[in-house]
């Protein structure tokens, strides 16, 4: 049994569910999210209240009922609330501003990079903070692990982009011989 399939999800008002078929899209101003259970999961909704269940007690329907309930409640907080991450830029020189619609990033190479900025998704660079905000916490994720992937931290200096939550396990470098 699936501890977070059993979780009733609440809409808050102001957000908008439709539900055709196995497809759930909801709805907040201009901004959409749509999730596809593929019939793998029974769901109902009721009273601005969506429940899921699974169609079965095979092993992959039951992960399945956990699955689609959290992809739909992070799509309801993405509407309501948004997302955040947070990318830290260190090293000398290393640094990003928001041009138009692209992010720049000067991150030690002999060219800058130039990362456009997708449609539904804002970017603001605070001196070496680079903050991206969103409703789809699925494409912020993978924005984030694309701008790091750029220039990786270093376990020497921890010069690089990183997630600001994340630590970086240091190695000593070499030592001068006396």
């Amino acid at each position: 049994m699936s501890r977070i399939g059993k979780r009733p999800i609440t809409v808050p008002s102001g957000i908008d569910v439709v539900v055709s078929g196995n497809v759930i899209t909801l709805k907040k101003g201009r901004a959409q999210s749509v999730v596809d259970t593929k019939g793998n999961v029974s769901f109902t909704l009721a009273d601005n209240t969506i429940t899921f269940a699974a169609i079965s007690d095979a092993a992959e329907h039951l992960a399945f009922w956990g699955t689609y309930r959290s992809l739909t409640a992070n799509a309801v907080e993405g509407l309501d609330k948004g997302f955040e991450r947070k990318l830290e830029i260190n090293g000398v020189g290393y640094r990003a501003a928001v041009k138009g619609k692209n992010l720049e990033l000067q991150l030690g190479h002999s060219h800058p990079i130039i990362y456009p900025i997708v449609d539904g998704v804002s970017m603001e660079v605070d001196k070496n903070l680079v903050s991206i905000k969103g409703h789809d916490k699925q494409l912020l994720g993978q924005i984030a692990a694309e701008i790091r992937s750029f220039r990786p931290p270093e376990p020497y200096k921890g010069k690089g982009v990183k997630y600001v939550e994340e630590h970086i396990v240091r190695k000593a470098g070499k030592t001068a011989k006396k």
